[in-house]
C-alpha cells in the first residue's frame, strides 16, 4: 500500500519494479529531496540501467507452453482427462496472466513507475549496456544535466534477474565459478558468481547542490566510454577498447591517472577478464611520473557477486562512499595477487582490509570507477571529493553498549529479568541506544553489557550477569569479559598514562582511525609535518604483505626509531581525542619513555604542531645516536638482584628503565649487554633482548640532548590543563616553561623511574589509571606495582589488535562508566534507530515481505489421493466412488474397462461439482434479493410514516405509530419466498388524507411496533470495503475510506469498473 500497488498485482510485477520503489525512496530520502518535501519534480529525471529482459518473462512464457505439454502428453497415450489434469497442474505453477502482466515485465516500467509515483516529470527511460548498464545511465544522466534539461536525476542499476535461465546463460560463457567463490584478482581464481542487486544515486549539477546546502557524498569529474570494435568476441574483453575509455575519462576530467589512489574495478573473478582489466589500466598508469604503489585495486564483487545491470553502480557507490569516510576500502579473498600486479613497477595494490585515506597537499582524493558489458560496451569514470574533512563518525551499529543503573543489585537483576533476549540486532540496537540514553552516572549500581553483533549471546552473556548479581557481588567493576559492574560512588580520580617505544605494531588502531574525525585529522596533521609525504600513514598502515618476509619488513619498518616515535605520537593522541569527545576527563597524565611527550601534548603543555615536529625531531636524534652501537635488555628480577648480578660480572650497564618491582631494563654497549643475558641465563633469570636501534635513557645517547633542548627553545609551554608526572622525578612537571624544558630535554638520557611515578600518582588520589595508545604493557605494569592496593588498571587496546578496534574503544568506555567515571554515552552509536512507534499509533499499511525473486502467493499444494498407493479398508474400499477415487481392487490396471470407466466417474465427478456450485450461487443470489426486498419495504415504511406525522400535525392530531408487520429475517426458511409486509391489493398506502376522512379516527390506538431501522451508513461502508477488498487483495481491515484509489491503492480504471 506504501507504493499504490495492490495485491493481487504483486504477483504480475517484477520484484525490480517493486524494490526499485523502495530504493527510489530511500535514495530520494538520503539526498534531503523525500515525499514530504517541496521541489520542482517536473525537472526531475529517471534513467536507470536495466537488462532488456526481466525475470518475469520467464515464468509468464512458460505458461503459454500448453500446447506442447498437451501434444506431447496425448502421443505419450495418456488419458485426454488425465492429461488436461496435468496440463492444469502445471500451469498453476506459474504465475498466471492478467491485465497487469503486460507492464509487470517490462523493463523500461522499472524507470515508469519511479517516475509515476514520485510525480517525476523529466526523461523516464532505461538503458541496457549488459553489465556496464549502471555507468551507460549514468552517462546519459550527465547529458540530461550538463544540456539543461534536467535539474536533478535519479540514476543507477537495477537487477533481480538470477533464476536458472539466467545461471544457464552465464554456465554456457562460461564465466561462472566451479568452487562457487568470486575473488577478482587472485592467482587462483576461477571465475564468478552471480548476485542481484539494486543501487541508485541522486545528481545535481555541483553549483546548484551546493547552493540547496545539499550533502554531497562525491563529485563526478569525468565518465568516457568506448567500444571495442571488430576483432574479439561478442563477449570476449578488449585491452584496446578499455583503455580508449580510461583515457577519454581522464581528458574529460582534468587529471592524471598519478593523482588517482583508488580504482573499483569492473574485476569480475575470471583469469581472462582480470587479467585484461589489469593490463589496460596498467598501460594508462605507467604513463606517470609516480614511482611505487599508489594506488588501490579493488572489486566489491568480492564481496556481493557480479549483480550484472547493478554493478556500476555497487563500484560507484563503493568509490563515492570511499571518498566521503576518506577510507580505503577492502576487496576480499585475495591470498596472492595475478601475475600483472606483482611486477615491481606495478603502480597498483591489492587492498585487503580497510585504511584510513590520507589528504595531499597535491590534489584532491580521487578514484575512478570502470564497468564493462557484453557486446563491447566500455565505461569508465573519476570522482573526486567533495570535502577535503572528515565531517562524521562512521556508526556501522555492530558493536553496542548496553547500560543499565538502579539503586539495589536486585533492581539491576529485577530489569535483566525484564530484558528480552530474542530480539534481533535491529531490535537490540534500538533498544540499546534507549538504555544510554536513560543512563545515571550518579546511580548507586551501575552495569553495562558489550555486545558484538554474531559474537555475543545475548541470553548467556544476561544468564551469567543474572548470576552474578544474585550473588551479591558487586564490587570490582571488569567482572567479565563482556559486562562491566560498578557500585558506589567514584572511587578517586583518573590519570591517563600513554605508551612509549616498543609499543607500536602494524595496523594500531585501524579501525578507530577510520570511524573517528578526531583520529583520523589527527594523523592527517601528524603526516603533513612529515620530512617526506605519505611515509608516516604508509609506515602505520603498511600496504598488506601477502608473505611472511613481507610482514616482519612491515615490522621492520615501523619498529625504526626515527618512525615509531612520531607514530606512536600520532596514534596515541588521536585515541585521547576519541576519548574527549566521549567526555572523559583526566585530573593527571604521564607516560613512559616517548610516552612522556604525548602525556604533555595531552595535557596542553605543548600544541599540537609543536609536538608532531617534536615527534619527528627525537626519533631522528636518538636514530642518530644508535650509530653508538647500543641494546637494551629486559630482565625479570627485582632491583636490588639486577644489581647484585651487574657488580659480580663487572658490567657497567645502566638500569635505564624502572618498570615494575621485578622488571628492569639495562642499557649500554651491545658487547656489555650480551654479557648480561649470559650472566642472567646462567642464574636462570629470565631476560628479553629489546627491538630497539640504540641504547636509550643512558649516556650513550647525551648527544641527542643538545639539539632537543635547542628545538624545545623555539616553542611555547604554555601551563596546560591538568599535571603531568615525569618519569625521572616521578615528580610533576614545573609550571614554568624553562623548567619543564629542561626536564624534558634531560629524560632521553636519564632513567625512566616508572615505579615511583605510579606510587606517586596512587598517593595523589589516582585510584584509575586508563593506558591510552597500542597495547597494554602499561597496564600491566601498573597491576605489578599496586598489586592488592585500591585502584583499576584498564587499557584502550584492551586485545592488542585480536578484537574489533571498536569492541575494544566500547569496553573501555562501559568500564569507565561503570567505576563511576563520567561518560557521554549518549553519543555512541548516535545514527542508531529510534525505538519502533507503538502499535496502533502508526496508519495501518499492508505489507508484503519480498526478496530478490519475484512475489508468489502461497498456494495449498494439491495431492491427488489416487496417485498415493496405499492399502483400503473394506469401508474405504466401498465408499470409493462416493470419495471420488477408484478402488484398485475393482477395476485393475489390466482391466480393458478402467480407462472408461475412470473417464464416466471424472466427467461424473466434475458434473456434480458444476451444479453444485451452480445451486451455492443461485442460492447466495436469492439471499440478496430478499435482502433487498427487506431493505426496501423498510424505506418505504419510513416514508409513509413521515407522511402520516406531517398529515397529522397539520391536523393537530396526536401521532400515532403504525403497526407494520416487520419480517423476521431469523426465522425465515431459505428456500421460502416470505409474505409481503404490506398488502399488495392496497391501492392507498394506510394513513392517507382520503381514508383518514372516510373511515374517521379511531376510538383507540393500535398497539405500536418499533419501525424498522433505515439502511445503516455503516453498513453501506462495509460492502463497500468488502467488494474493494475482494478485487484488490487487500485486507478489509486496512482499508479506510479516506484512502485515495489510484495513489493509495493502485486502483486503475478497469479495476474502478469491477469495483
Amino acid at each position: 500500500a506504501a507504493f499504490g500497488i495492490a495485491p493481487h498485482s504483486l504477483e504480475a510485477t517484477d520484484t525490480s519494479q517493486l524494490l526499485g520503489l523502495v530504493v527510489a525512496q530511500q535514495a530520494l530520502a538520503d539526498a534531503g529531496y523525500g515525499e514530504e518535501r517541496s521541489f520542482d519534480r517536473s525537472r526531475v529525471s529517471v534513467i536507470l540501467g536495466v537488462t532488456g529482459t526481466l525475470e518475469l518473462v520467464i515464468p509468464l512464457g512458460a505458461r503459454l507452453g500448453h500446447p506442447i505439454w498437451r501434444r506431447a502428453l496425448r502421443e505419450a497415450g495418456v488419458p485426454e482427462h488425465v492429461a488436461e489434469e496435468v496440463v492444469q497442474r502445471i500451469s498453476d505453477a506459474y504465475v498466471g496472466w492478467q491485465e497487469n502482466s503486460f507492464p509487470g515485465l517490462l523493463g523500461n516500467v522499472v524507470a515508469g513507475r519511479i517516475a509515476n509515483r514520485f510525480n517525476l516529470g523529466g526523461t523516464n527511460c532505461v538503458v541496457d549496456a549488459a553489465c556496464a548498464s549502471s555507468l551507460s545511465a549514468l552517462h546519459l544522466a550527465c547529458l540530461e544535466l550538463t544540456t539543461g534539461r534536467a535539474d536533478m536525476v535519479l540514476t543507477g542499476g537495477v537487477d533481480t534477474f538470477n533464476d536458472i535461465f539466467m545461471y544457464m546463460c552465464f554456465s554456457k560463457t562460461p564465466a561462472l565459478s566451479p568452487t562457487g567463490d568470486a575473488r577478482p584478482f587472485d592467482a587462483d581464481a576461477d571465475g564468478t558468481i552471480l548476485g542481484e542487486g539494486l543501487g541508485m544515486i541522486v545528481l545535481k549539477r555541483l553549483e546548484d547542490a551546493r547552493r540547496a546546502g545539499d550533502r554531497i557524498y562525491a563529485v563526478l569529474r569525468g565518465l568516457g566510454s568506448s567500444s571495442d570494435g571488430r576483432g574479439n568476441a561478442i563477449y570476449a574483453p578488449c585491452a584496446a577498447g578499455q583503455v580508449e575509455a580510461i583515457r577519454k575519462a581522464y581528458q574529460v576530467a582534468g587529471v592524471t591517472p598519478d593523482t588517482i589512489e583508488m580504482v573499483e574495478a569492473h574485476g569480475t573473478g575470471t583469469r581472462l577478464g582480470d587479467a585484461t582489466e589489469a593490463a589496460a589500466l596498467t598501460e594508462v598508469y605507467r604513463t606517470a611520473k609516480r614511482k611505487g604503489r599508489w594506488c588501490a585495486l579493488g572489486s566489491v564483487k568480492s564481496q556481493i557477486g557480479h549483480t550484472k545491470a547493478a554493478a556500476g553502480v555497487a563500484g560507484l557507490i563503493k568509490a563515492a562512499a570511499a571518498l566521503y569516510h576518506k577510507v580505503l576500502p577492502p576487496t576480499i579473498k585475495v591470498k596472492q595477487p595475478i601475475a600483472p600486479l606483482q611486477a615491481e613497477d606495478s603502480p597498483f595494490y591489492i587492498n585487503t582490509e580497510v585504511r584510513p585515506w590520507m589528504p595531499s597537499p597535491r590534489h584532491p582524493r580521487l578514484a575512478a570507477v570502470s564497468a564493462f558489458g557484453f557486446g563491447g560496451s566500455n565505461f569508465h569514470c573519476v570522482l573526486e571529493e567533495a570535502s577535503p574533512h572528515k565531517e562524521t563518525i562512521d556508526w556501522d551499529g555492530d558493536t553496542q553498549i548496553l547500560a543499565f543503573t538502579g539503586p539495589t543489585l536486585e533492581r539491576l537483576e529485577q530489569q535483566l529479568s525484564q530484558w528480552p533476549t530474542d530480539l534481533s540486532w535491529p531490535e537490540l540496537r534500538a533498544r540499546a541506544a534507549q538504555s544510554r540514553q536513560k543512563w545515571d552516572a550518579t546511580a548507586q549500581c551501575r552495569l553495562l553489557f558489550v555486545l558484538q553483533r554474531d559474537r555475543t549471546d545475548l541470553a548467556h552473556v544476561m544468564a551469567q550477569a543474572r548470576s552474578w548479581l544474585r550473588g551479591g557481588r558487586g564490587a570490582g567493576a571488569n567482572v567479565s569479559e563482556d559486562f562491566f559492574l560498578g557500585c558506589g560512588p567514584c572511587s578517586g580520580k583518573l590519570a591517563v598514562l600513554f605508551p612509549g617505544q616498543g609499543a607500536q605494531y602494524p595496523g594500531m588502531l585501524r579501525e578507530l582511525a577510520c570511524h573517528f574525525p578526531a583520529m583520523h585529522d589527527t594523523l592527517a596533521q601528524a603526516c603533513q609535518s612529515a620530512a617526506q609525504e605519505g611515509d608516516l600513514i604508509d609506515r602505520i598502515y603498511p600496504l598488506i604483505a601477502f608473505t611472511a618476509e613481507a610482514r616482519r619488513a612491515n615490522e621492520e619498518a615501523l619498529r625504526a626509531t626515527d618512525v615509531a616515535q612520531p607514530a606512536l605520537g600520532a596514534v596515541s593522541l588521536g585515541a585521547w581525542r576519541i576519548l574527549e569527545q566521549f567526555g572523559v576527563r583526566a585530573t593527571a597524565a604521564g607516560g613512559h619513555s616517548f610516552g612522556e611527550l604525548t602525556a604533555l601534548c595531552a595535557a596542553g603543555r605543548l600544541k599540537p604542531e609543536d609536538f608532531f615536529r617534536l615527534s619527528w625531531l627525537r626519533g631522528r636524534l636518538m636514530a642518530d645516536a644508535a650509530d653508538m652501537e647500543g641494546a637494551m635488555l629486559a630482565v625479570q628480577a627485582t632491583e636490588e638482584t639486577v644489581c647484585e648480578v651487574l657488580r659480580a660480572e663487572n658490567l657497567d650497564l645502566v638500569l635505564a628503565n624502572k618498570n615494575a618491582p621485578r622488571q628492569t631494563v639495562l642499557s649500554g654497549p651491545t658487547a656489555a649487554i650480551g654479557r648480561a643475558a649470559a650472566a642472567f641465563a646462567a642464574r636462570k633469570i629470565p631476560t628479553q633482548r629489546l627491538a630497539v636501534s640504540a641504547a636509550f635513557h643512558s649516556p650513550l645517547v647525551a648527544s641527542a640532548v643538545g639539539p632537543f633542548r635547542a628545538a624545545l627553545e623555539e616553542i611555547e609551554v604554555p601551563p596546560g590543563t591538568m599535571p603531568v608526572f615525569a618519569n625521572t622525578t616521578a615528580q610533576v612537571y614545573p609550571e614554568d616553561a624553562a623548567g619543564a624544558r629542561e626536564l624534558l630535554a634531560g629524560q632521553l638520557a636519564r632513567p625512566v623511574e616508572f615505579v615511583r611515578e605510579i606510587e606517586r600518582l596512587h598517593e595523589s588520589g589516582i585510584r584509575t589509571f586508563l593506558e591510552v595508545g597500542p597495547g597494554h604493557r602499561l597496564t600491566g605494569l601498573v597491576s605489578a606495582i599496586l598489586q592488592d592496593r585500591n585502584f583499576a588498571a584498564l587499557a584502550l587496546d584492551r586485545s592488542n589488535g585480536r578484537r574489533s578496534g571498536m569492541y575494544d574503544l566500547a569496553c573501555c568506555l562501559a568500564h569507565l562508566a561503570a567505576l563511576g567515571h563520567e561518560v557521554r554515552l549518549s553519543l555512541w552509536d548516535a545514527d542508531a534507530p529510534l525505538l519502533e512507534t507503538p502499535p496502533g499509533s502508526q496508519k495501518r499499511t499492508f505489507l508484503v515481505p519480498l526478496c530478490g525473486a519475484n512475489y508468489v502467493k502461497p498456494k495449498p499444494q494439491k495431492i491427488n489421493p489416487s496417485a498415493v498407493p496405499a492399502k483400503a479398508s473394506p469401508a474405504q474400499a466401498a465408499s470409493g466412488l462416493m470419495n471420488g477415487t477408484l478402488n484398485p481392487t475393482m477395476n485393475g490396471p489390466n482391466s480393458p474397462d478402467s480407462s472408461a470407466l475412470a473417464q464416466a466417474l471424472q466427467l461424473t465427478r466434475d458434473s456434480l461439482n458444476a451444479l453444485q456450485r451452480m445451486q451455492e450461487q443461485t442460492a447466495q443470489l436469492h439471499r440478496q434479493f430478499l435482502d433487498g426486498q427487506d431493505a426496501a419495504q423498510r424505506t418505504i415504511q419510513l416514508l409513509v410514516e413521515q407522511q402520516q406525522r406531517l398529515l397529522q400535525a397539520s391536523l393537530g392530531l396526536p401521532f400515532n405509530s403504525m403497526p407494520v408487520a416487520t419480517p423476521s429475517t431469523s426465522t425465515r426458511h431459505e428456500s421460502a419466498i416470505p409474505p409481503p409486509s404490506l398488502p399488495l391489493e392496497a391501492s392507498e398506502p394506510p394513513g392517507s388524507t382520503r381514508q383518514l376522512a372516510r373511515e374517521g379516527l379511531p376510538s383507540q390506538a393500535p398497539p405500536t411496533t418499533e419501525a424498522a431501522p433505515a439502511v445503516s451508513n455503516k453498513h453501506v461502508e462495509t460492502i463497500l470495503l468488502e467488494v474493494i477488498a475482494e478485487k484488490t487483495g487487500y485486507p478489509a481491515e486496512m482499508l479506510e475510506l479516506d484512502m485515495a484509489l489510484d495513489t493509495d491503492l493502485g486502483i486503475d480504471s478497469i479495476k474502478r469498473v469491477e469495483i
